[in-house]
């Protein structure tokens, strides 16, 4: 149903105050946007949100990301209440830390997407599975598990002098062959890159 103009600026000043990374002018661009994205839903959902395949061909076409994990990680994190729907709060709220987030606000998010059983660790089946969808192998290269296993063993792996020189280091530093959110937030404040060390998941950057 079309929502009154003082309903529609009762909703702009509560998203303003909620996703606080956005201006207001912003909030209002990006609920014109979804109100575009429900427009191309079913007519069965009019009103109601969008669903899993328009929100898939949104972050591909407008940010880039095309990796069939990581889509459907980040709509189950903009989907809150697990209705199988993007309500316009989930939108404006889930694109906060994505496109204006702090490095806290995006470690959390890359961690939740990591974190495939949401039981607040990154696992090797986890890491391997992410890696897995993630590396590009070129004909001729060696068995493309094996590459992973071994990215996997390296990320796993406490490193000392050797550190700078490990591309996707990161350190397990209670010892117990997973990551907790303490360990992946030490490795991503010592070196930024780590951010999204077991695959993109964040918009490119244009």
């Amino acid at each position: 149903a079309a929502m009154s103009p003082k309903g529609r600026k009762l909703l702009v000043d509560s998203l303003t105050r909620s996703a606080k990374h956005f201006t207001k002018n912003e909030v209002e661009c990006l609920i014109k946007l979804y109100d575009t994205l429900v427009a191309k839903a079913s007519r069965q959902f009019a009103g109601a949100g969008f669903d899993r395949t328009v929100f898939r061909d949104t972050l591909y076409n407008y940010f880039g990301m095309t990796d069939d994990i990581v889509l459907d990680r980040v709509f189950s994190i903009f989907d809150k209440d697990k209705t199988g729907r993007i309500t316009v709060e989930e939108w404006v709220e889930g694109l906060a830390p994505l496109l204006r987030g702090t490095l806290e606000d995006k470690m959390k998010y890359c961690f939740a997407i990591y974190d495939l059983n949401g039981d607040g660790y990154i696992s090797k089946k986890e890491m391997f599975e992410m890696l897995k969808h993630s590396l590009l192998i070129q004909p001729g290269d060696e068995e493309p598990d094996e590459v992973v296993k071994d990215l996997v063993d390296i990320a796993l792996k406490k490193m000392a002098s050797t550190y700078l020189f490990v591309p996707f280091l990161l350190q397990d530093h209670d010892r117990d062959g997973k990551l907790s959110f303490a360990d992946f937030e030490k490795a991503v404040r010592d070196e930024n890159l780590l951010l999204e060390a077991f695959g993109p998941c964040l918009p490119d950057l244009k």
